[in-house]
């Protein structure tokens, strides 16, 4: 029975061909063989009910695949059903394959849920101080981990938590849907992510990361219910989805204030590549938590509706680290409060003990190839007094806003850089007269 879908599990590490022709595709960065060994949720007292507990299930498949080790790795197969379970840690080299009509479903108990240490990278959890919840599906340490199947559904039951938020009775951070920690490659593909409690997918401190083929939902009104989000990772891919959730879809950080400084990892080397959806914040954003830095981020193809700002780069001071070489083209944008946002006056702070003098460098920014319609202000560029924002090159940008009264389509201060055929015409420190420097005379 599993058997044969083991091509299909294949595919998701090579590349997207169309009527013929290759796209360009950085999917294959993580390259799956075939696994030798194939079990089923059912050989462990799997039942798939939507009311029977599946937790001793899958913790029993956890540990066989873990102490049972097979030559390529095992393929763990969850067939049609609704398998409620309480949260699990992964292991390596595994493929957890949902077929159609499959559903790992969260149990709402929250009293049960286990609490782990919080990130170095933040000094505490996200939301509160302390610890946090682990996430629902867990990975800590591991490698050679595919989540993937014929779109079946990984539903993270998160009204309980968000509700909890809204009344100001939670104890502990949020868990997230999908975490992997300390982890190596590690493919997401051709699943359904929903109702996550908090972030969705976090990959923080891994390396070799590929998310395609998913897509990712959540109430517009859950709260910090962003789709997916690198974290102090490196050659990360994220291709190829639709995401419409409760806040960013995709944010690229790096630890918060003076625990990320101290931690001092990036994220580098991420690509995110014909995404679209629709959020009430930010279609594309890299921070605000960028303390450890951020570059080498490329972001190509994005079709983003109904959306708060379509590219959002933001930190703060006392943020310290930096942004750089970022790459954002051929972005459409409809119906959105703003289109382009670089601000370095957002987010907050875990503690007192930040120091407001550790300023982001924030340099090397290229945006083009953007169109928008019903944009209500075309941008805002605000740097810092003490550490101006320098490089930000716009080109080709045209961003139609709405009939009726609005607001100067563009803001900026502490900025310097290059535009060219930008409409409407963008503030005067980055006018087309301006000479061009550094990386935008690179632009051709």
């Amino acid at each position: 029975m599993v058997l044969g879908l083991l091509t299909l599990v294949c595919l998701c590490c090579g590349l997207v061909w169309s009527e013929g022709s290759e796209v360009v595709s950085c999917g294959n960065i993580v390259r799956l063989g075939q696994r030798s060994d194939n079990i089923s949720i059912t050989e462990f007292g799997g039942v798939g009910d939507g009311r029977t507990l599946n937790t001793k299930a899958f913790r029993e498949a956890m540990y066989r695949v873990r102490h049972l080790p097979r030559n390529g790795g095992t393929l763990l197969y969850i067939p049609p059903g609704v398998y409620l379970t309480e949260p699990f840690n992964l292991t390596s080299h595994l493929t957890l394959y949902l077929a159609a009509g499959a559903v790992i479903k969260a149990t709402q108990d929250s009293s049960n849920w286990p609490l782990i240490a919080p990130l170095p990278s933040y000094g505490r959890g996200r939301e509160l101080p302390g610890g946090r919840h682990m996430s629902f599906i867990h990975g800590d340490g591991v490698q050679d981990v595919v989540i993937t199947g014929e779109n079946g559904t990984i539903d993270g039951q998160g009204d309980v938590w968000w509700n909890m938020w809204r009344q100001g009775n939670l104890k502990f951070t949020r868990p997230n849907l999908v975490e992997f920690v300390n982890s190596r490659d590690i493919i997401i593909s051709n699943v359904i992510f929903k109702n996550s409690p908090f972030w969705n997918i976090h990959p923080v401190y891994c390396s070799n990361v590929v998310v395609r083929f998913v897509t990712i939902l959540a109430p517009r009104d859950s709260p910090n219910t962003d789709g997916i989000d690198p974290d102090s990772s490196s050659n990360v891919c994220i291709e190829d989805s639709y995401i419409s959730t409760g806040d960013d879809l995709v944010a690229v950080k790096s630890g918060w204030d003076e625990y990320g400084i101290a931690y001092g990892r990036p994220s580098s080397d991420i690509t995110i590549r014909r995404v679209s959806g629709s959020s009430p914040f930010a279609g594309i954003a890299i921070g605000s938590e960028t303390s450890g830095g951020v570059e080498n981020v490329l972001a190509e193809h994005i079709n983003l509706y109904n959306t708060g700002i379509g590219i959002h780069i933001k930190t703060n001071s006392g943020r310290g680290g930096y942004i750089k070489n970022i790459t954002m083209s051929h972005v459409y944008i409809e119906d959105a409060r703003k289109g382009i946002k670089i601000s370095g006056d957002v987010g907050d702070h875990p503690d007192d003990k930040f120091d407001p003098h550790a300023l982001p460098l924030v340099k090397g920014v290229t945006v083009k190839n953007v169109w928008g319609v019903k944009v209500l202000q075309a941008g805002l560029i605000q740097g810092l007094r003490n550490s101006p924002f320098t490089d930000i090159c716009l080109y080709d940008i045209n961003l139609h806003g709405v009939t009726g009264p609005r607001t100067s389509p563009w803001k900026c201060s502490d900025v310097s850089g290059f535009a060219h055929q930008v409409s409407p015409s963008p503030c005067s420190q980055l006018s087309s007269s301006n000479q061009q420097q550094g990386s935008c005379a690179n632009y051709s």
